[in-house]
């Protein structure tokens, strides 16, 4: 590990100042990312602003037709909520299935998707329930949030704060997960919203991704066997020592079928 300043910011506003006066600054909020890469000597950041801290940033509530979780509340609690076991029991299932015990309840929704791992769980329900993003500068909807693998619209010294997911009619997920990690190879989102029918499809490809073709064939019938086969090509697809591109895009079929059944 190389040498930094270590800040433990108490306020948003002192977060925001420290960032943006650093070198070459990084934002900490779990740590479950940040912390293996710089024990591995992978990064080499001038500063660690650790936001654990901001007891502003924790917390999950209902306002209206929306569940708004702070950035910094872990997966544990987030899974526990009442208000999003009631609201969202699909969001509720995704994060209680994010790796470990020890993962939940340090690992933070603020953290997960600004890391935007291309087989986390959390910007599937992002995307497919159409959340909003709010940070120290603005507001990004999910799907313009997530931009490409380990990448996101947000700048440099942009914080995210919370994030808002209105309530859908039904919604399931559904993935396949590696035994180990409990990572998932495919793992799919569908949503029957206000708006229509989403669905976001993460661990197949390099970032989120929706499904047009399911999308439209669910919206004439909110069915498992609705599904097509085929509609989702291979090429792009990720392909690894866990699972070929052409598995996944055959798991991504499967998944989506399951998690219109768990939406039931």
């Amino acid at each position: 590990m190389y040498e930094f300043e270590y800040r433990k910011a108490s306020s948003l506003d002192e977060a925001a100042k420290a960032i943006a006066a650093a070198e070459d600054g990084k934002i900490m909020a779990g740590g479950m990312t940040l912390i293996p890469t710089l024990k591995q000597r992978l990064a080499s950041p001038s500063d660690v602003i650790d936001l654990g801290g901001i007891a502003d940033l924790k917390g999950v509530k209902r306002e209206g037709d929306n569940i708004v979780v702070g950035a910094m509340t872990t997966h544990a609690a987030v899974a526990g909520s009442g208000e999003v076991k009631s609201a969202i029991p699909a969001l509720a299932k995704l994060v209680g299935g994010i790796g470990d015990p020890q993962v939940r309840n340090r690992g933070t929704i603020g953290g997960s998707i600004a890391n935007n791992d291309p087989a986390a769980d959390y910007p599937a329900a992002l995307v497919a329930l159409g959340a909003t993003v709010k940070t120290t500068k603005r507001e990004i909807a999910a799907e313009d949030f997530f931009t490409a693998m380990f990448d996101t619209a947000l700048e440099e010294d942009e914080i995210i704060v919370q994030v808002s997911f209105p309530i859908p009619e039904k919604a399931g997920y559904e993935k396949f997960e590696n035994p180990a990690s409990r990572y998932p190879l495919v793992g799919s989102f569908v949503a029957r919203t206000s708006g229509g029918v989403r669905v976001a499809v993460i661990g197949a490809g390099p970032c989120v991704f929706r499904v047009p073709a399911y999308e439209n064939a669910l919206s004439s019938n909110f069915a498992a066997d609705a599904i097509p086969e085929g509609a989702v090509s291979a090429d792009d697809l990720n392909s690894d020592i866990h699972a070929s591109a052409d598995y996944r895009a055959h798991l991504v079929t499967v998944m989506t079928r399951r998690a219109v059944q768990a939406a039931g």
